[in-house]
């Protein structure tokens, strides 16, 4: 038996759209021998199918998936302290998980892999997992990570906007926050939004971008004043929620009259497959489902 230690390797992937997958990654992919995947439920088998798809794609030889089922987590607890604890607990929970399947799944000296939608960095608890596992002391094993293209990323490319605008910062929040105040002198990117926080925003000047499954074929876009399309986009995530049993959704908030930066000039303007601020939606394909999984 080899006395080198495991190796992991964690991908983004991208939001969803298979060619936002990065040569890096698929350099990388090609360097594993197996493939981790926590799966979540029938409802998103659509995940599993899409990384199989990927791996298929790119991959020119056989390769090995191992998958697991995804812990029940408690999204009931909303306020700080519980919020807190209910995600510790949660991902103590996945470490358990991952930590059986590295000592089980994968042999001392050989390289594993895990697939994240978006970019491992951002709103994502793998990282966090691996360090976790690490800290045991039950199995030894180094690990890098290979960036992805963010679901915000993403969002902003779909509308041909810019996340910053001259001299303005971003804040990135989930949407739970929002309640709690935020910037004023900032635009607002608001990811994991399971309560429609920005609905609570109207009557104060926002300008929205906001986008669902993007980069999947099941993609939709609304872009325009948010008194007037707040309603249109609580409608679509509902039917959308109905349609296929989960939502993943990110938008851009920021103020001026039809999201005008500081030169003047209108964000948002013939956005994306015309979703271009009349409050229209835009769909752009079929029925395929992807997704960014909550942290």
């Amino acid at each position: 038996m080899s006395d080198a230690p495991r190796h992991i390797l964690v991908i983004g992937m991208g939001a969803g759209d298979p060619d936002h997958l990065t040569l890096a990654a698929v350099k990388a992919m090609r360097r594993a021998d197996v493939f981790f995947v926590l799966g979540k439920g029938r409802e998103k088998d659509a995940l599993t199918r899409l990384r199989r798809d990927i791996l298929d794609e790119h991959l020119t030889g056989p390769y090995r998936v191992v998958e697991a089922e995804d812990p029940w987590r408690d999204r009931t607890q909303q306020d700080g302290g519980r919020y807190a604890s209910a995600v510790h607990d949660w991902r103590h929970r996945r470490a358990d998980i991952c930590e059986r399947l590295i000592v089980e799944e994968l042999a001392p000296g050989r390289c594993g892999a895990f697939l994240v939608w978006g970019d491992p960095s951002l709103y994502d608890s793998t990282l966090a997992i691996l360090e976790d596992i690490r800290g045991r002391g039950t199995v030894e094993f180094g690990y890098e990570v290979i960036p992805g293209i963010s679901s915000v990323s993403a969002l902003a490319a779909r509308h041909r906007v810019t996340l910053n605008r001259v001299g303005r910062p971003v804040h990135i929040t989930p949407g739970r926050r929002l309640a709690q105040g935020f910037p004023e002198d900032c635009d607002l990117v608001v990811m994991l939004d399971g309560h429609e926080s920005f609905t609570h925003l109207t009557g104060r000047g926002w300008w929205i971008h906001w986008g669902a499954y993007v980069g999947t074929p099941d993609e939709i876009l609304v872009s325009g004043p948010l008194d007037e399309v707040a309603g249109r986009i609580s409608w679509l995530r509902a039917e959308a929620r109905e349609r296929h049993g989960w939502i993943m959704d990110t938008y851009l908030l920021r103020r001026g009259p039809d999201g005008a930066d500081d030169t003047g000039a209108a964000d948002g303007k013939d956005a994306a497959d015309g979703a271009n601020g009349t409050g229209g939606a835009s769909r752009t394909g079929g029925a395929g489902d992807a997704d960014r999984t909550n942290p």
